[in-house]
């Protein structure tokens, strides 16, 4: 389920990834589990828009930022069971988001750099651009918003969770 920051009524944001958005490539990531309690559409969306904000107060390419951030995650498996042979997920995902990115939209390079060094700190490869490491860590500001804020909720209101 999307959480709504707001997203929606920023007609500025939208205006950036509203033809993204319509992509059935971008549509199927919510059909794909992210963590525990999200899908990966609702994720890439937080993560684009949280982004996007950091970038308006932060003087930043605020298209690249909210673009790239939505298509970070552009693949569709399972991270939590699929393995492979040439690499960690941390390796191999953002290589495949790249790729099916560039299916869907011409990207700058400043984009690709975006999406393919997302999970610095975890892979190898340092971000080129600033814009790059804010993706990077409101990715991982994301990741502990949808793993562990939820879970601290259940362990605050355990008989209320076992009685839903």
């Amino acid at each position: 389920m999307q959480k709504s920051h707001g997203w929606e009524t920023d007609t500025e944001y939208m205006s950036y990834v509203s033809d993204l958005l319509a992509q059935p490539a971008v549509q199927k990531l919510a059909n794909f589990p992210q963590h525990h309690y999200s899908d990966r559409l609702s994720h890439s969306i937080s993560v684009s828009y949280q982004s996007y904000l950091l970038g308006k107060k932060w003087h930043l390419n605020v298209r690249a930022l909210a673009r790239a951030g939505l298509l970070h995650d552009l693949f569709y498996y399972d991270w939590r069971v699929t393995k492979f042979s040439l690499g960690t997920h941390a390796y191999i995902h953002p290589r495949i988001a790249l790729r099916n990115a560039e299916k869907i939209t011409d990207l700058s390079p400043m984009e690709k750099d975006i999406i393919v060094k997302h999970m610095w700190g975890a892979a190898l490869g340092v971000p080129k651009y600033r814009e790059s490491v804010v993706v990077s860590l409101v990715d991982d500001w994301e990741a502990v918003d949808e793993v562990l804020i939820p879970w601290l909720q259940k362990v605050r209101h355990p008989f209320r969770t076992r009685l839903s």
